[in-house]
């Protein structure tokens, strides 16, 4: 004689769980990155276009002209160039001194 399940019982745990259709994955986290990343060039195409009279640059010895938003755009990404590098110092230092206190 079989036994029929009883419905009020709790689920068997040991079975496995249900795949989630909608789980995330490596190709929807590019598609995410592929859209904000136009996204941000569209906005950086309007603030081109937007800004292309030239200005005077002095920087030591060199000078020169160049549109506003090439100028402000060099000079961004060499802010983000120089604290990457000092972040990437201090995370240096950082495990450094993890490795010297395990050993």
């Amino acid at each position: 004689m079989t036994e029929t399940p009883d419905p009020t019982a709790a689920p068997d745990s040991s079975a496995a769980p249900a795949a989630d259709p909608l789980r995330r994955s490596r190709t929807s986290g590019a598609w995410v990155a592929v859209v904000a990343a136009a996204a941000l060039l569209l906005l950086l195409v309007v603030f081109i276009a937007q800004n292309t009279q030239a200005v005077d640059i002095s920087f030591l010895w060199w000078s020169g002209q160049a549109p506003l938003s090439v100028a402000l755009l060099v000079a961004a990404a060499t802010g983000i160039a120089l604290a990457a590098v000092v972040g990437t110092m201090r995370i240096w230092q950082l495990r450094r001194r993890v490795r010297r206190e395990r050993a």
